[in-house]
């Protein structure tokens, strides 16, 4: 059964019911916070990625952050801004952030559904999938501004072509 059919049938889906049932599907370690809250890893080349949704049924928004660790030396700092700044300039979906404290890269995504609008399977394996590759395909760019001796400029150039692994 595809992905769409498990859901064809149920019009009221909950969003966070379909992505449980993605995780499952991939096979994916997932613990189901709450009823509008799912936290899942997924395995990358580079790293396991942490990712949680929630539905914000107020502003009827899906939201998505995938997190990994990132431990800079106080120094890079600055480096790994301006290299942020880059990487948000070339994502077209989602961003980039750092949580300094809690040392943790972010990647972030809201997917606003007003008026009653449901996600649909394949575009919540998207949003996930999105995710790990962005994140997959920087990940290397942000390594080599914060230990490589490149600059952001240069970093980045690692990150032009598409990272290929599996979500």
């Amino acid at each position: 059964m595809s992905l769409s059919e498990q859901f064809y049938l149920e019009d009221d889906a909950h969003p966070i019911d379909m992505v449980e049932s993605l995780a499952q599907h991939h096979a994916w370690e997932f613990e189901r916070v709450a009823d509008d809250q799912i936290a899942m890893a997924v395995e990358g080349q580079w790293r396991t990625y942490s990712i949680t949704l929630a539905w914000s049924a107020q502003d009827e928004t899906l939201r998505l952050i995938c997190t990994f660790e990132m431990e800079p030396p106080a120094d890079k700092l600055p480096k790994l801004f301006e290299t942020l700044n880059l990487v948000n300039d070339a994502c077209w979906t989602g961003a980039f952030t750092y949580w300094h404290e809690q040392r943790l890269m972010v990647y972030r995504y809201g997917l606003v559904l007003t008026g009653g609008q449901q996600a649909g399977s394949e575009q919540i394996n998207t949003l996930i999938n999105a995710a790990v590759t962005s994140s997959e395909r920087y990940y290397p760019a942000f390594q080599l501004a914060n230990w490589g001796d490149q600059s952001p400029e240069e970093a980045l150039q690692v990150a032009i072509a598409e990272a290929y692994g599996r979500a």
